[in-house]
């Protein structure tokens, strides 16, 4: 086993939880990856991606209900953005809470809206562990089924670059070259 095997079968676990706290759709990739070459086991990296998900976002959640006024307050130059989802969060809190991992750029501040937005605890925690369910075990399964595909990308995508480092090498040293030349017979 390589040392960085070693590392992942270590620690591959807390990683997965840590990462998915707040963000994680590289690092779930990377734990079915880890699940697929048999490194992890690809139950416990689904639930645990789960579980931190649902945590971070049950915590952001909860900064977003205690200090609705000042999150609100600190993003006003979002004004127009907010107004939209607050009105989303409104009519479709139900595909809100649970799309919300999926949409770009609201993974972070999405929970914090949604708490933010007096959505009732007893509906955002059922919602957010689906989500959270649905989320970890879609991106998971990717890394898991994709890993072969990625793995082969990778291992062609290395050969390719070395390929490309040494043309983009051999440019710069010319480049460089006639630039000297350039400078010290042109005076």
């Amino acid at each position: 086993m390589t040392v960085l095997a070693h590392y992942i079968t270590q620690y591959g676990y807390w990683a997965l939880f840590i990462g998915c706290l707040a963000e994680g759709e590289t690092l779930t990739l990377l734990g079915g990856i880890a699940a697929h070459d048999g490194l992890l086991h690809w139950p416990w990296v689904i639930a645990l991606v789960a579980f931190g998900g649902t945590l971070g976002d049950q915590l952001l959640y909860f900064v977003g209900r205690r200090y609705e006024g000042r999150v609100i307050s600190r993003l006003k130059s979002q004004e127009k953005h907010l107004a939209r989802d607050r009105s989303l969060i409104a009519r479709h809190p139900v595909l809100f809470v649970i799309g919300v991992r999926f949409m770009y750029g609201l993974r972070i501040i999405g929970p914090v809206l949604i708490g933010a937005s007096r959505l009732p605890p007893v509906h955002f925690v059922p919602l957010n562990i689906l989500g959270a369910i649905l989320w970890a075990t879609l991106f998971v399964m990717l890394g898991y089924f994709g890993g072969q595909a990625i793995e082969s990308f990778v291992t062609g995508f290395n050969k390719k670059l070395s390929s490309l480092l040494l043309v983009a090498l051999a440019i710069v040293a010319f480049l460089l070259l006639r630039f000297w030349w350039r400078r010290r017979y042109s005076d």
